[in-house]
């Protein structure tokens, strides 16, 4: 028999009314034909998700995509213009900073309020209240007003209490990134042991990093609309081309330039085999990965094409993890390198000796740019490449280690 979902979205929108009266006099005088005066904005249309036990959904998309209406719709907090929530288990949720605590009540106060909240009784509370405190780190100032604390005080308590009432379901909407980076980590800690413990984590985050490494599965949102469900690493795919064609779209509409004269024709890493390039390895195109050996010589092929002399330039790759986690990045300027700026199609090696990648898929992006530091043209991801799996070890570098025994005792225990 399938187990039901713990949570199950099913064809819901949300719109939100926006008035143009800048005040409410305005409001009053425009009354008889107010709805010329107001527009309707659809921040979620027509979505459809199921999310089981135990799974980590990251959902991610650029600012006023929708995922943190979706996430306060799963969590109650709103109710849909069309469509519904079903949804199972005790939830906890961290929405946004300081929601569920009273400014003018202390942190022991608001401890047992936002508690009595996620469903927890006097005495349930008090079983959980020491190891709250203890979690947050604030205990010299929990008999103090919550008004007089820190965003980060706000973040570890709120976090503190969500973690402890024993939720099946965490909701989490960016505020781990208000914490300092020791908090971030005991965060990251907890909801790793979460997943172990078989609990569900829907969770908002811009970090690919923090996606990337704690999500099973990652939904993307465009202007209210999904537009992939699926595995974290081609999420974030979508993610980032969302993002560069964002990019491109604001300086077609912003910038008002004369006619392209520099142009990244490709950039694709290939294999060294005795030491000449295997250009017999290249992919026909970029959607296409590259299969290179660990510990391996590689070449970075870089090619570029100019339709007018230019000014010095610098050509630039970064090599990145199928998450978005930098890896490595340079350029020629850095390099010491003069790269032709004369018309023309030109060809730019960089050559990486022994690579110190680990195994998994990488993308490469890149940058041409005069070195006064202007850009020309960017490619974003330019090409993949993946490195086989090795014996010993992993990670996302690749380490020559060994181990030795120093000294060893044993004793005879009559």
């Amino acid at each position: 028999m399938t187990e039901t979902p713990l949570i199950q979205v099913s064809n819901v929108s949300k719109r939100f009314v926006m008035h143009k009266e800048k005040s409410l006099k305005e409001r009053v005088l425009n009354f008889s034909a107010s709805r010329k005066h107001r527009d309707d904005f659809w921040a979620l249309r027509d979505i459809d998700l199921e999310i089981d036990t135990g799974s980590t959904v990251g959902l991610v998309g650029h600012n006023g995509s929708g995922k943190s209406t979706l996430l306060k719709v799963i969590g109650g907090i709103i109710e849909p213009t069309t469509g519904s929530v079903a949804r199972r288990g005790r939830m906890a949720a961290l929405l946004e900073l300081g929601a569920g605590f009273h400014p003018d009540l202390t942190g022991r106060e608001n401890v047992y309020l936002n508690a009595a909240i996620l469903g927890l009784t006097r005495k349930q509370t008090d079983q959980y209240f020491d190891a709250i405190v203890d979690f947050s780190g604030i205990e010299d100032f929990i008999d103090t007003q919550v008004k007089f604390y820190s965003s980060g005080m706000y973040v570890r308590l709120a976090f503190a209490v969500a973690v402890h009432v024993d939720p099946d379901l965490l909701l989490v909407d960016e505020v781990l990134a208000v914490g300092d980076e020791p908090f971030q980590r005991k965060c990251m800690d907890k909801i790793e042991e979460f997943q172990r413990e078989g609990r569900t984590i829907v969770l908002v985050s811009h970090s690919a990093e923090q996606v990337g490494r704690l999500c099973d599965r990652v939904v993307v949102l465009n202007h209210g609309e999904l537009i992939h469900d699926g595995s974290p690493t081609e999420g974030l795919r979508v993610l980032r081309r969302g993002f560069e064609q964002e990019r491109i779209e604001y300086d077609a509409s912003h910038h008002v330039t004369a006619a392209k004269t520099a142009t990244i024709d490709s950039i694709v890493a290939l294999p060294v085999v005795d030491g000449v390039v295997d250009t017999t390895r290249e992919p026909a195109d970029k959607a296409q990965s590259v299969l290179l050996e660990p510990a391996s010589d590689i070449v970075i092929r870089y090619r570029y094409r100019l339709t007018a002399g230019q000014a010095p330039l610098a050509a630039g790759i970064a090599i990145e993890t199928a998450t978005g986690l930098g890896v490595y990045g340079l350029n020629t300027k850095m390099l010491q390198t003069t790269i032709p700026a004369e018309p023309g199609l030109h060809e730019v090696d960089f050559a990486i000796d022994r690579n110190a990648l680990g195994a998994g898929q990488y993308s490469v992006r890149g940058s041409l740019e005069e070195v006064t530091g202007a850009s020309l043209d960017r490619m974003t991801p330019a090409s993949t490449f993946e490195i086989a799996p090795y014996e010993v070890g992993s990670g996302i570098v690749r380490l020559d280690a060994s181990a030795r025994v120093v000294s060893a005792e044993s004793s005879l225990q009559s």
